[in-house]
């Protein structure tokens, strides 16, 4: 059984810990990356960074700014990320749009998410059980009267790379359930360069590296595109941050061996990478 890696002691050295000495490769856009890499660091794993998606601020702010002013029309707000949740409350702030506007929403985010938006407004009204846009539909599925009512939903914009479609299907759901959903682009979500990722590129290509790690199906896209061959990274192992990943990554033709099943946090992640190659062994 793998310890939480809250629970791991760092004196321990790391050829006792159960990632040692495997490389694993990060594909999160930076501020997700660095949160896995130290549950990887945890584990006794090397992370190696090779972002294929960064999350930046929009180019046009008019839709965004629109909305804002208009929140006292929504009965709900559905957060389906840290960063949404990060470039909602900063826009609010830089439009000195006091929280108070805010009174009349309920307010919806999923795992650790939850802990970003308790810090930025100080409530979280619902907390799905199952930390996914799937979740969200069941929980908003037993409110009396749930038809009808108004969720704004903070999603990026995907610049370069066809949009996945967890967002989309979010919608259609939230549709049947009857509710009034306005989509709201917060921040946007593009490919990084491949050119500078000379070093990390050949390592994959020379089987160097043990596990690539999926956090996102749009880091997925990305990622294919910086090969000409999927002979190149075949010889890796593909790790998938939940089931939603895992699925729309067999989609796109990879064969996945590692899917975390408590997708509610990186230490859920990386304990599933530590449980396969446990079993493996």
């Amino acid at each position: 059984m793998i310890p939480n890696s809250s629970e791991i002691n760092l004196l321990i050295p790391s050829s006792k810990l159960p990632l040692y000495p495997k490389k694993v490769l990060v594909t999160a856009p930076r501020n997700y990356a660095c949160r896995l890499s130290e549950e990887i660091i945890k584990q006794g794993g090397l992370p190696i960074l090779m972002s294929t998606i960064e999350t930046c601020f929009l180019s046009d702010y008019t839709d965004l700014d629109i909305t804002l002013q208009k929140l006292d029309k929504f009965n709900w707000i559905i957060f389906t990320s840290r960063n949404g949740i990060i470039a909602f409350f900063q826009r609010l702030h830089e439009l000195n749009i006091p929280h108070s506007a805010l009174h009349n929403c309920q307010l919806c985010a999923l795992g650790k998410d939850t802990e970003s938006l308790l810090s930025l407004c100080g409530r979280v009204d619902l907390i799905p059980e199952e930390p996914s846009p799937a979740g969200i539909v069941a929980e908003l599925s037993k409110i009396p009267n749930i038809h009808h009512q108004t969720v704004l939903v903070p999603t990026p914009e995907v610049v370069g790379l066809p949009e996945p479609n967890i967002i989309p299907n979010l919608m259609n759901d939230l549709h049947k359930l009857g509710m009034q959903v306005t989509r709201l682009s917060t921040y946007m979500t593009q490919c990084i360069d491949k050119n500078i990722y000379a070093v990390e590129l050949n390592l994959i290509r020379q089987g160097m590296i043990d596990i690539i790690a999926f956090s996102s199906t749009a880091e997925v896209e990305s990622f294919i595109r910086m090969f000409d061959s999927r002979s190149d990274y075949e010889n890796s192992i593909i790790a998938c941050f939940g089931p939603y990943t895992a699925t729309s990554v067999q989609d796109l033709g990879l064969n996945v061996s590692i899917v975390s099943n408590d997708y509610s946090s990186f230490a859920g992640f990386t304990a599933a990478m530590a449980d396969f190659l446990l079993r493996a062994c």
